[in-house]
């Protein structure tokens, strides 16, 4: 074992628990603007319309997509110029000032026109930051794994994501059931957006304590912002593309069925938010821990294998989901639906991002990584409740969710299928 290897295993287990966290905290305020949706509709999207105003509010959650590619390029190309530690940092920095942005605006009611185009900057900065997150951390946390491992490792990047699921729903459950409705719509949304504010300093620390993985500080090149980029599109440019198509499944599944279900649950089954955030936290327990079960297993069978696999059982049984869904609406339907939605997830998101990450060299790993994914997530994720909600109108069904989700899966199949597997080479720097 070389010394790079030592210098990996020894530093670990508390770097890794670090960054995991800094993720965590990094996703969470990117999330609960998707929970509090229908709430914020009325807040800052008046109309006479319930439905334009939610669709004005999920315009706005996917505007903060639009961003996601520039911020996913500029981000990308710093950490391989400049470091992951450098890159994560940054990012906590950007992210905490645009949910502060949010947190603090008044309402329409109180200020006009001003307050959904502050809305909506928030948004576009929170993109910024959040385009960054992903590729940034998944490369610092593949690249401080021991050999055979990625799979595990890579797959926490997802844990930290479902983690922030977790407490973005804790927090709608706090919400929704210490204050009344009213409450709610007039003040007491903002207690989630205010409590990302005051984590994001414990955030910045942990990421301030992190070390630089070994296999950049091995690698680190000094090349320009454009040469780097220039290099990436014409050596890679394959990659890039196959990359896309697969995150196409991963992102429309995350964020159909782990972002909007909430509000489905509301619009579409008569639930309160409340017995919908308390029926999705079971389902997140469980993805939480068959994810890195997940990404363990994938360091044996090959990523390509488990991708495959959970894609088609989603593309066989999300239409039946949502039929019985509809046929029973009650809050243990829900949470059924929901647990065997996250069983198949957990196979994509065990290994999904390091089948990715392993796609590409170190020095070109992080904009590698940051480009398909977020042009993929901004076109297909970040308008998933949007596009959804659009459907449900236009085949006038409440199944609609499915059709979305059958698409995702099979542009999924499709993409992974194009990817190299790569779980038995012993480094892939």
């Amino acid at each position: 074992m070389d010394m790079r290897q030592n210098m990996r295993q020894a530093g670990a287990p508390k770097q890794i628990a670090a960054a995991v966290i800094g993720n965590a905290l990094e996703w969470y305020d990117f999330v609960v603007y998707g929970f509090f949706a229908s709430v914020l509709a009325q807040a800052f999207f008046p109309s006479r319309d319930d439905t334009a105003s939610l669709l004005l509010a999920f315009a706005t959650f996917g505007a903060g997509f639009c961003t996601r590619p520039l911020g996913g390029l500029f981000f990308g190309l710093y950490a391989d110029r400049k470091g992951r530690k450098a890159a994560l940092q940054l990012v906590m920095f950007a992210m905490t000032a645009a949910v502060a942005v949010i947190a603090l605006t008044p309402t329409y009611a109180k200020i006009g026109v001003f307050a959904p185009l502050l809305i909506v900057a928030g948004r576009l900065l929170q993109g910024f930051a959040t385009g960054g997150e992903y590729s940034s951390s998944t490369c610092f946390l593949i690249e401080m794994a021991p050999r055979g491992r990625r799979g595990f490792y890579g797959s926490l990047q997802v844990f930290g994501q479902a983690l922030s699921i977790l407490l973005a729903t804790l927090a709608g459950i706090v919400v929704t059931s210490v204050f009344s409705v009213d409450a709610v719509n007039e003040w007491a949304w903002r207690l989630p957006f205010f409590a990302g504010l005051l984590i994001g300093p414990v955030g910045f620390y942990i990421r301030h304590h992190l070390d630089e993985t070994p296999a950049f500080k091995a690698t680190a090149r000094a090349r320009g912002a454009r040469e780097a980029f220039v290099d990436l599109i014409r050596r890679r440019g394959e990659r890039l593309l196959v990359c896309f198509v697969a995150t196409i499944g991963t992102t429309i599944s995350f964020y159909v069925i782990l972002v909007y279900m909430p509000t489905y649950a509301k619009t579409e089954m008569g639930l309160t938010l409340e017995q919908s955030f308390l029926a999705q936290a079971p389902s997140l327990l469980l993805l939480m821990a068959l994810t890195p079960l997940m990404g363990g297993f994938s360091d044996v069978v090959g990523r390509r294998p488990l991708l495959l696999a959970s894609n088609g059982l989603l593309l066989l049984c999300a239409y039946p989901l949502y039929v019985w869904l509809q046929a029973e609406r009650s809050v243990l339907a829900l949470a059924l639906a929901q647990i065997a939605f996250c069983v198949m997830m957990s196979g994509i998101c065990g290994a999904f991002s390091t089948a990715l990450a392993e796609q590409f060299p170190t020095h070109m790993r992080s904009a590698g990584l940051a480009i398909p994914y977020n042009v993929a997530v901004m076109i297909f994720g970040g308008f998933a409740p949007f596009i959804v909600a659009w459907l449900i109108g236009f085949f006038d069904t409440p199944v609609a969710p499915a059709f979305y989700l059958i698409f995702g899966a099979s542009a999924g199949l499709l993409g992974v299928a194009g990817l190299h597997e790569r779980h038995r080479e012993s480094d892939i720097e």
